[in-house]
């Protein structure tokens, strides 16, 4: 039991517009065989339990996760309606292991809260993978916000303490880091125009970098970078996913190697990779 399987993943809606809109048909079909292979790979590892790291979901003060029991309704994005609508879902949460996690935060030191309340929604960071990831509702799913005043060591402390959650549980888990690489968005008349294309090339160096960087499972080079890399680079809620994957997964002192599901592309200026993290 415990830790099954992690990976960095995407969200972007330019997805759910490759899949639902005819004309897009056919722009993202390379995150949707990633997802597809992950759907996949999580079943053939028995994963009873996604926990999400959803940096669409985002807070202010302290960290949080949903922790209802169900979690069922009709999204629409408010942030791109014309992109991301009806999406539809339904899965049932994990109450139980929310709480290890609440109390495993709450002992290292930091501040946690698990939420049931019926009016708590989910954001596209979870739904949208787990439309195509989690076919069949086959696993209960944990969305975890994203604090985006939190500094990179709180979010490694509480990447940590949902590790040693999970290790404590009696469930097989799925660790996902939903955001992008870096993350500037295009100018609003340049919208349209780069909708496949990354926000400067800068950026999309540093992108390619960092993934050589997993790639060659060179941990201690890329968390010295990370704190820089995610200001520089304009990381999606200052990139606390990913520090909070690292930090369940060890740190510095993971050993494993970043393996490429969905090569790297350009969505709306922002830099997408499906990159799974043997555990």
């Amino acid at each position: 039991m415990g830790l099954v399987h992690a990976a960095k993943i995407t969200h972007v809606p330019t997805i759910w517009m490759s899949h639902t809109i005819p004309e897009f048909k056919g722009l993202r079909d390379s995150a949707l065989e990633g997802f597809s292979k992950l759907s996949a790979t999580t079943q053939a590892a028995k994963v009873d339990t996604f926990v999400v790291m959803d940096t669409h979901w985002i807070v202010n003060q302290g960290f949080h996760l949903n922790a209802k029991p169900r979690h069922q309704g009709n999204f629409i994005s408010h942030e791109l309606p014309h992109m991301l609508s009806d999406l539809a879902y339904d899965y049932q949460g994990d109450a139980e292991l929310s709480e290890l996690i609440v109390e495993e935060v709450r002992a290292s030191g930091q501040r946690a809260i698990g939420h049931a309340h019926p009016d708590l929604g989910v954001e596209y960071g979870t739904l949208l993978p787990m439309y195509f990831i989690n076919q069949g509702s086959f696993a209960r799913v944990i969305p975890v916000a994203c604090n985006q005043f939190a500094s990179m060591e709180e979010n490694r402390q509480f990447g940590a303490a949902i590790g040693k959650a999970i290790a404590k549980s009696e469930r097989r888990v799925s660790l996902l880091a939903s955001g992008s690489l870096s993350h500037a968005f295009w100018p609003n008349h340049q919208s349209q125009a780069g909708v496949n294309a990354v926000n400067g090339e800068f950026n999309r160096q540093m992108d390619l970098r960092v993934l050589d960087l997993w790639q060659a499972g060179r941990w201690q080079e890329f968390t010295d970078m990370l704190p820089e890399y995610a200001v520089k680079c304009v990381g999606e809620c200052a990139m606390a996913d990913t520090a909070m994957l690292l930090g369940a997964l060890g740190w510095d002192a993971y050993q494993g190697k970043g393996e490429i599901v969905t090569p790297y592309f350009g969505s709306s200026g922002t830099g997408q990779v499906i990159v799974n993290f043997p555990v």
